[in-house]
């Protein structure tokens, strides 16, 4: 698993203008996040557990960085009624 590299200002400014480097960057971001999901899920925490809330999030989020990167609408209807 690569280790996590914050993104920086310049990056955010650079990913505005230039379309190729976001999509890269957004692909880098979800291959990190699926892989610590995947670290979190071979560590089977209890349903109730602090880890377990972080993967859900980490799901969440992961979902969010596909749909960006597919180019699909940002509101969902199941998130908006906060389903899971």
């Amino acid at each position: 698993m690569a280790a996590f590299a914050p993104v920086t200002d310049a990056d955010l400014a650079r990913a505005r203008k230039d379309a190729a480097f976001r999509q890269k960057l957004l692909e880098q971001n979800l291959e990190t996040l699926l892989a610590r999901v995947k670290k979190l899920r071979n560590s089977a925490p209890p349903a109730q557990s602090v880890g377990a809330r972080q993967m859900r999030e980490a799901i969440e989020l992961a979902v969010r960085l596909a749909e960006m990167i597919q180019g699909a609408p940002k509101a969902n209807a199941s998130r908006s009624n906060g389903a899971v």
